[in-house]
């Protein structure tokens, strides 16, 4: 099977890294991919967002599956542009059509998805430019605190916690007037806050049947002890040890079975990974997000724990034939660590050489590229969150461990990461 990986970041690294020990793949290509994913297969100079580009490869390199990794490109239907085309009839694409993606794509859609189906989620009202007097007079009257979701893409950023009425009213002003988070805000979802503890549960559908794979827990914020501004993800760990037998079975009948039943009864043809993220109150799960691909960093710790083949496991997605899949899962413990350029999730340079990437030892770890590109055969800083280091332990400490030693043998300038992933199960 000749494939097409669509990405760039740590995700696709560890989705190339699997796809390429398949024996069922001929060859493997990655647009426009990082310094890592070419050590996996080909990279390709293309946007994930230039249809025409991906749409010329597919047919110049006779792929027979395209993988979509982000979620851009799958909300402005590059599933749809695939599918329609009559050069690519025999094409499978993983990766839900437009109407599928807005389950990520837009905040007060999948919230009123969930209202639909009696999926438990947080109480909600969404507000625009029409009624934003309404809006500021709604959160008034909000108990503290108050959360407040950019309802488009805004990449990772668009929630915001106010812990005051003034904060409160004021991003409310950025986000609607002001366009803080450009088109993605120009609706806003005002959320009941939950507290509790969270966790990402991972799903594959192939449009009639699902699978669930390893769930994860990942770290938003940028500061020891889940401190200061949020950022893409700066670590993870699966298994999640407070994830019982009883706990994922409620999940998946209060929210897994609806969700893809929703779908289906919705004439969502829905083909590929859907994100769940919970908020875990008092052992009851309630629905904070869905996200219509893997999540980044938990890919790099959910697909090392996959013992199946994935290229076999797409393959049933393209046929509709999970239901004969049986998932199995390495039992240890995974922990990644992610580094980042100084100054992330602010200001940072690029363009710095990273090195003593060859020095980590492949028993236990393994390193996957997230903001990289390559220049005269050297590794080079391109992005926020730079690589992460993903280690099998006996125990979250033990990984984490492993992974931070590893870690401290590679070096870029200005290069940060948090010591404490997975600090709360030690």
């Amino acid at each position: 099977m000749r494939i097409l990986l669509l990405g760039s970041g740590g995700r696709e690294h560890a989705l190339a890294w699997k796809i390429s020990q398949s024996p069922l793949c001929e060859q493997l290509f990655i647009a426009p991919g990082n310094a890592g994913t070419a050590n996996c297969g080909t990279n390709l100079t293309i946007s994930v967002t230039d249809f025409e580009s991906i749409k010329t490869a597919c047919i110049k390199e006779k792929i027979d599956l395209v993988i979509v990794g982000p979620e851009e490109p799958l909300v402005k239907g590059v599933t749809d542009f695939l599918i329609s085309d009559p050069q690519l009839k025999h094409l499978d694409v993983i990766g839900p059509d437009k109407a599928g993606a807005q389950l990520e794509g837009s905040k007060a859609f999948a919230k009123a998805f969930m209202m639909r189906h009696n999926i438990p989620t947080a109480a909600y009202k969404e507000f625009t430019l029409e009624n934003y007097q309404e809006g500021v007079e709604y959160i008034q009257k909000h108990p503290l605190p108050i959360v407040m979701k950019a309802d488009g893409l805004a990449a990772g950023k668009g929630v915001v916690i106010c812990e005051n009425y003034l904060e409160a009213i004021a991003e409310f002003d950025l986000m609607i007037q002001r366009a803080k988070f450009g088109e993605a805000s120009k609706r806003v979802v005002i959320e009941q806050y939950l507290d509790g503890i969270e966790i990402s549960v991972f799903v594959l559908m192939d449009g009639k049947n699902y699978v669930i794979l390893p769930e994860a827990k990942d770290y938003k914020r940028i500061g020891e002890g889940d401190t200061g501004p949020n950022t893409g993800g700066m670590g993870a760990i699966s298994p999640v040890p407070f994830a019982n037998e009883a706990l994922m079975k409620k999940i998946e009948e209060k929210v897994i079975k609806p969700t893809v039943s929703g779908l289906i009864a919705e004439g969502l043809e829905y083909r590929g990974f859907i994100f769940f993220g919970f908020m875990i109150v008092n052992d009851e799960p309630y629905m904070i997000e869905y996200n219509c691909r893997m999540g980044d960093p938990e890919t790099e710790v959910v697909i090392p724990r996959l013992k199946n083949d994935l290229v076999e496991l797409l393959a049933a997605v393209s046929a509709q034939q999970l239901d004969k899949v049986k998932i199995e899962t390495d039992p240890r413990t995974v922990c990644t660590v992610v580094a980042v350029s100084g100054g992330y999730p602010g200001d940072y340079s690029k363009g710095h050489e990273i090195k003593g990437l060859a020095d980590i030892n492949p028993e236990d770890s393994m390193l996957f590229h997230m903001g990289t590109t390559l220049q005269n055969g050297k590794a080079i800083t391109n992005g926020g969150r730079v690589f992460c280091v993903t280690s099998y332990g006996k125990s979250v400490f033990d990984a984490v461990e492993i992974s931070k030693e590893e870690l401290q043998k590679v070096s870029f300038i200005g290069m940060e990461y948090r010591s404490d992933i997975g600090y709360e199960f030690e």
